[in-house]
């Protein structure tokens, strides 16, 4: 199979994925905008309660997503029963993981009280999380069904499910968080209705399709649910817990870096936060990318065909940095226009947000190439169903190296949000740098 075939083929699954990955982000962004009209201790109340939800939902996803290299490779040997078997565990776990965790919900009021939060913002918030939290077994469940589809190859379907959900979203904000059309004006706990609203119908949307469409009806998906598989469950267990954390540790990355960005100034954390936007944005595009080499060297491992895994994995990670240079063109020679599309510049604070978050966006040039390569890394060695080192080489670059040199450039240094953010770019260029070794490591079989 020549590179360009690779290539396309990589692209095929990487593209959808990518929309689905960005489409997602549109959900966040419709429910901030949308109470922010409403009123700013709503809206409080709503990133407040969303980011809370997002990182118990991170850690309980890896179980999904370790669904994803099993099915390929399991596809890939011909072997059906396994990927019935491997879905099914992974539905397991993941609803009793949000089984688990709901009580943190329903009290979620009286920790983020200890955690320094105002009491009427705590308050709104765990009425959000109240509801939004039953969510979280729809949630976890749809990304398992996810994780399946894409590794047939079916990745379209889920970019329209998903994009389906985001006019579902604001549809259902509109109605509930205004009470627009007679129905009950809800504010901050409407936007959870909604955000609940979009779990429930991405499940039946995901579950019917991959119940009843012929070519996949052969597996029987959900015949006999109920039936455990002990050793599928501990396979499903033992790839998706490091998973879990090791995203738990990126995002804890860059929640901290937002902490010590607001210790420098309200200025540099607001440029902060639009710089991190934009980079995201961009981020997706690896995402997708990652996750179709996951499919890609899973497919080639589960057939054993070395050769090709490799060839696949040169192409994937060629592909990701033709994303990350063409990001980082657009970010040196476009950064005071893309800056400027976040700001309102009538207010007196603007200008100074502008100027700072132009240099940071510079700054995220080698944040691209850096965060780019590591999720790439991630996504090969999950295809190899290799995890748990991963996890702690990541832990160790983002804790370990990246928060340190954060902190030492920053304040003792004295290169402020600049230098915050080059430490951040050290420790995931060590991460990149340690996790690509152990890919092509463990490839030269």
């Amino acid at each position: 199979m020549s590179n360009s075939t690779h290539a396309r083929e990589t692209l095929a699954l990487g593209l959808p994925l990518a929309g689905s990955s960005l489409a997602q982000m549109a959900l966040h962004v419709t429910d901030v905008v949308m109470v922010g009209w409403y009123g700013v201790v709503p809206l409080a109340a709503v990133v407040l309660g969303a980011s809370s939800f997002f990182i118990v939902y991170v850690l309980g996803a890896g179980f999904a997503k370790a669904v994803l290299p099993m099915v390929a490779a399991a596809l890939a040997r011909g072997d059906e029963t396994q990927v019935r078997r491997d879905t099914r565990m992974g539905l397991w776990l993941s609803i009793g993981f949000g089984l688990a965790v709901a009580p943190v919900f329903w009290w979620s009021g009286p920790i983020l009280l200890a955690l320094g939060q105002k009491p009427e913002v705590a308050e709104l918030a765990q009425g959000y999380l109240r509801i939004a939290g039953a969510g979280l077994v729809p949630a976890l469940c749809v990304t398992v069904l996810q994780s399946y589809l894409s590794a047939f190859g079916r990745t379209q379907v889920v970019l329209w499910v998903t994009l389906a959900a985001v006019g579902l979203n604001i549809a259902v904000n509109w109605l509930l968080i205004f009470g627009n059309w007679g129905f009950p004006e809800m504010g901050a706990r409407g936007s959870a209705v909604a955000t609940l609203s979009v779990q429930v119908m991405s499940l039946l949307l995901l579950g019917l399709y991959a119940g009843l469409l012929p070519d996949l009806r052969k597996f029987h998906l959900f015949q006999r649910f109920w039936r455990a598989d002990w050793s599928s469950l501990r396979l499903v267990w033992r790839l998706g817990v490091p998973i879990g954390l090791t995203g738990l540790a990126e995002g804890g990355l860059f929640h901290a870096s937002a902490l010590m960005m607001g210790w420098i100034g309200t200025v540099e954390l607001a440029a902060h936060g639009i710089a991190l936007e934009v980079a995201a944005l961009t981020f997706m595009l690896h995402v997708g990318l990652s996750s179709a080499a996951t499919i890609r060297v899973a497919r080639f491992e589960g057939r054993k065909e070395w050769p090709a895994l490799r060839r696949a994995a040169g192409v994937a990670v060629a592909l990701s940095l033709v994303v990350a240079v063409s990001s980082v063109t657009v970010f040196l020679t476009l950064p005071r226009p893309i800056v400027g599309l976040f700001l309102d510049m009538a207010k007196p604070e603007s200008a100074a947000i502008l100027a700072y978050g132009t240099v940071l966006l510079m700054v995220a040039g080698l944040f691209q190439l850096a965060d780019g390569m590591q999720v790439m890394a991630l996504g090969l060695l999950r295809g190899v169903q290799d995890t748990r080192v991963p996890m702690i080489l990541a832990a160790v670059s983002y804790w370990l190296i990246g928060i340190p040199c954060s902190y030492l450039l920053a304040f003792q240094a004295g290169l402020g949000g600049v230098g915050l953010w080059l430490g951040l770019v050290v420790g995931l260029f060590c991460a990149a740098g340690s996790l690509m070794w152990r890919f092509w490591r463990l490839a030269r079989v």
